[in-house]
């Protein structure tokens, strides 16, 4: 079909295949069974303190809440000082997710990957060290359920922070399409 120069020149097209992930990352639904009074999913399953049914090796050695209000960037943020691997779950509501790769000798050095986490379709994130992190959350806020594999230390923290529109303000602009 010809169209319009405008409208051609305007013209874009969405494209649903996957954008290449940085390494290490993984993503792994989970099972929430639901019925009429409610709903069951489990979480984690450990042997020995480590997480059975995970594709890496994961010792959770601390777990936390994070609330987040709606339309809330929390972002970038890194865990230079020693490793530590988060294993992220939203569990109420919803994030959209950036991951970026700067690991400097990685194969997928500055690869950015997004990924939708939520109670609805509830699935494990694991974010490797090395991979900045950070999230919007939804129009109704969300509830995000993480372990680590180090336990914070307010002496010493490991919680390294780049502003927010580091990788681009794009990565959080609305899909106004």
């Amino acid at each position: 079909m010809k169209l319009d120069e405008k409208a051609q020149t305007a013209l874009k097209y969405q494209y649903y295949t996957n954008p290449p992930t940085p390494e290490g990352v993984v993503f792994q639904p989970l099972i929430k069974q639901r019925a009429l009074e409610g709903a069951f999913m489990e979480y984690l399953r450990l042997k020995d303190g480590r997480v059975e049914g995970l594709p890496v090796p994961f010792e959770a050695r601390q777990f936390s809440i994070s609330w987040a209000v709606p339309g809330r960037i929390n972002a970038f943020h890194l865990h230079p000082k020693r490793i530590q691997d988060e294993l992220w779950c939203v569990v109420q509501g919803a994030l959209l997710v950036w991951l970026v790769d700067v690991r400097d000798d990685s194969p997928t050095k500055g690869i950015k990957r997004s990924f939708l986490l939520s109670g609805e379709a509830p699935a494990l994130l694991y974010i490797p060290v090395g991979v900045a992190h950070g999230y919007r959350a939804g129009h109704q806020g969300a509830l995000l359920l993480y372990a680590m594999n180090d336990q914070f230390n307010p002496s010493d923290p490991n919680e390294g922070r780049l502003p927010w529109d580091f990788f681009g303000a794009d990565l959080w602009a609305d899909d106004k399409g």
